[in-house]
């Protein structure tokens, strides 16, 4: 037997395959493993291929595209694939019926398809385009996700490997999560967050961040401490009785 082509289902990714062309030696070694390839060969013209003849019967059966599933005369090309033979054109994709040919191809329990058809009905696509997510998606609320579709429902910037956290089932990045739904601080007027183990302290309808709860009067953290209301603003115990005096 001459060099002839095969089939490799091996995937680069989850669906992109390989195509590769080896010779006799290399296909028997396959056979002889088992190896997931598909075989396309020739039936000869002679003696030595009489008995493989008779033994051929296409996969397709009734369905067979010669009209005869046992059809095996000279120069009439086949494919082998795990145990199975085909007519050439008779090995086609279970869905559009196109013949695989040298194409690439993906076996799925007892079926074949095109990568376009297996793309179309099995592959995992993105929540948000419906596009196919071949290679480096996300996962988020048991849902995937491309790495440049999972973005900030308000600004759009990418959350792929960021601190991002969610709004009614939604995601934000912590700056827009932030300046939308976040307490402001009654200091400085920034947004509380708590992102990343943020500290502050409320009180009454009032909060702080934890760095900024200091004295209005001389700037001494009232962490821990006892503190005055006065007005808008709050005070030690020292600096309150020196306003009182």
């Amino acid at each position: 037997m001459t060099d002839v082509d095969v089939l490799s289902s091996r995937m680069k990714s989850r669906l992109h395959l390989q195509t590769k062309t080896i010779g006799a030696e290399r296909i028997k070694k396959a056979k002889d493993n088992n190896e997931d390839i598909a075989v396309l060969s020739m039936f000869l013209p002679n003696a030595s291929a009489v008995e493989e003849n008779r033994n051929f019967y296409c996969s397709l059966g009734d369905y067979c595209r010669q009209g005869d599933p046992r059809a095996t005369k000279a120069g009439t090309k086949k494919m082998e694939y795990k145990t199975r033979q085909w007519h050439e054109n008779c090995f086609c994709c279970c869905v559009c019926k196109t013949a695989i040919g040298t194409k690439s191809f993906i076996p799925r329990e007892q079926e074949i398809y095109c990568a376009g058809c297996y793309e179309e009905k099995f592959a995992t696509r993105c929540i948000k385009c419906n596009k196919v997510i071949t290679s480096g998606g996300v996962t988020y609320k048991n849902e995937p996700w491309h790495r440049e579709c999972f973005t900030c429902t308000h600004c759009n910037i990418t959350l792929a490997g960021q601190r991002f956290t969610s709004r009614d089932e939604k995601p934000y990045c912590a700056e827009c999560f932030g300046e939308l739904f976040a307490k402001r601080c009654t200091s400085c007027v920034k947004p509380i967050t708590g992102i990343g183990g943020t500290r502050f302290i409320s009180f009454e309808d009032r909060h702080w961040h934890h760095d900024c709860f200091v004295c209005a009067s001389c700037k001494t953290s009232l962490v821990g401490r006892g503190f005055i209301t006065d007005g808008p603003d709050i005070l030690c115990p020292d600096c309150a009785k020196q306003k009182l005096m």
